[in-house]
């Protein structure tokens, strides 16, 4: 099957990049989550298009990205999760949490995709996230959990 994909895949390629996949793949989960459209003929205009909107993405992100690195490294990041009685949390911290608790501490939107953590944060306390924002920049960036009240 032979799709053109709209955003990044890893492992596969990049915005406006045409790959031949399994038909089950290519239908099941690059077409359902829209990370891909089918290739037709007309769709080769289209792939200009993405390609011109990646590059200038990509020439103007990595400033920018450089940018919110410091930022992200400098601010006070504060995630509030809930613990019961003996101090234990329910669950864990996830990324969409932290997040949300970027965006509260600096008003920048980070794709959640892009953050790694070693594992996953089940305790109250200081932790450090990597967030990849480009290819060549990524962010340390501290987390403090605390219990909600």
């Amino acid at each position: 099957m032979k799709l053109i994909l709209t955003r990044e895949v890893p492992g596969l390629g990049g915005a406006g990049d045409v790959v031949t996949v399994k038909d089950g793949y290519g239908r099941n989960f690059l077409l359902a989550r829209g990370s891909a459209i089918m290739w037709t003929k007309g769709g080769e205009g289209q792939i200009d298009g993405i390609k011109r909107a990646r590059t200038a993405r990509e020439i103007r992100d990595l400033d920018h990205a450089k940018e919110i690195k410091t930022k992200l490294e400098k601010a006070n990041i504060i995630v509030k999760v809930k613990v019961g009685a003996t101090g234990s949390m329910f669950g864990s911290v996830t990324d969409k949490a932290i997040v949300a608790a970027i965006r509260a501490a600096t008003t920048e939107t980070v794709d959640r995709h892009k953050i790694k953590m070693d594992k996953h944060i089940k305790k109250v306390g200081k932790y450090t996230v990597k967030i990849a924002l480009e290819s060549q920049v990524v962010a340390n960036v501290p987390i403090n959990v605390v219990a909600d009240k």
